[in-house]
């Protein structure tokens, strides 16, 4: 049993946090786990039977020494952490153990994170955020990438046990960077994945073979994480299915685009980019995979 942490509480056993949580208990930390939807946590504790399961958010932190949160956004993070409206009811940080540390790895705001951080230091709770990149492939292998923003002091000593999920770890820089970090990430490669749509679509149409033409562009200077790792596998197959929703592309794009505007970046191509994730995340049906956009910009007359 690994107890250089003591107990770890994780909240959200979904797509990406149930292979996350499972390498950590597979390390040998002891966890307690909690997710809105009990059979997440009945089957993860079926494969885990060293977890345990947390009677609701409070019981989770109470039991906690650090609390991963790996929610849908960072509204979500702020309730399960704080409460409705910051009551600190019904929450993990309604009577939390002595000295609890929060580490959201979720995809959220670095704006809100921001904002989170300055309620939670005012209680005395560290806080760092930690977004991961890599999706459920990366987190089944525990190769994601962690980038962390906040106290480096705090990054370090939870290093170890960050290890057990990803393969490359960065401390970013101050509170929020993480979550900047990965919004402008996910805001470069869903640019890159429209572009590649487009010009393999136009390709087909001028009479190339898109599969060839994928070819080209990976010897060439047009290679990207789409061409070479989703136009084959998952698009021109028909496959569609990478592991990570258009709406949580959209949400990410839109994330991005408040952190360039929010420093007086010029927004041109951001602003679109935005746009194009949001009329996709509404004209697909909810669920869709990301490489789903392949189909809409095809179809499209």
């Amino acid at each position: 049993m690994n107890t250089s942490t003591g107990i770890i509480g994780f909240a959200g056993i979904g797509a990406m946090g149930t292979p996350m949580a499972g390498n950590l208990v597979r390390a040998g930390y002891k966890l307690v786990v909690f997710d809105l939807d009990a059979s997440r946590t009945t089957a993860f504790t079926r494969e885990h039977p060293a977890a345990a399961v947390a009677k609701n958010l409070a019981d989770l932190g109470a039991q906690s020494n650090v609390v991963i949160t790996m929610l849908p956004d960072g509204k979500a993070v702020r309730a399960a952490l704080c409460g409705v409206n910051d009551s600190f009811r019904d929450c993990i940080l309604e009577r939390p153990a002595k000295d609890t540390l929060v580490i959201d790895m979720s995809s959220s705001s670095p704006v809100g994170t921001r904002d989170l951080g300055k309620l939670l230091a005012a209680r005395g709770t560290p806080f760092i955020d930690a977004p991961v990149s890599g999706g459920v492939k990366g987190a089944v292998a525990a190769t994601l990438a962690i980038m962390a923003g906040g106290d480096a002091a705090i990054f370090e000593r939870v290093k170890p046990m960050l290890a057990k999920m990803g393969g490359q770890l960065f401390h970013c820089g101050p509170l929020g960077a993480g979550h900047a970090i990965k919004a402008l990430n996910n805001y470069v490669s869903a640019a890159g994945l429209v572009a590649a749509c487009e010009a393999l679509i136009a390709a087909e149409r001028f009479g190339l073979d898109p599969a060839v033409a994928t070819d080209i562009i990976n010897a060439s200077s047009g290679m990207n994480n789409t061409t070479k790792n989703k136009v084959k596998q998952q698009m021109l197959n028909g496959a569609f299915g990478a592991g990570f929703a258009t709406s949580l592309m959209a949400k990410d794009v839109r994330t991005a685009l408040e952190v360039v505007e929010s420093t007086g970046t010029t927004p041109d191509l951001a602003r679109h980019c935005a746009a194009f994730w949001t009329a996709a995340e509404r004209e697909l049906p909810a669920g869709t995979d990301h490489t789903g956009v392949y189909k809409l910009i095809r179809d499209k007359k």
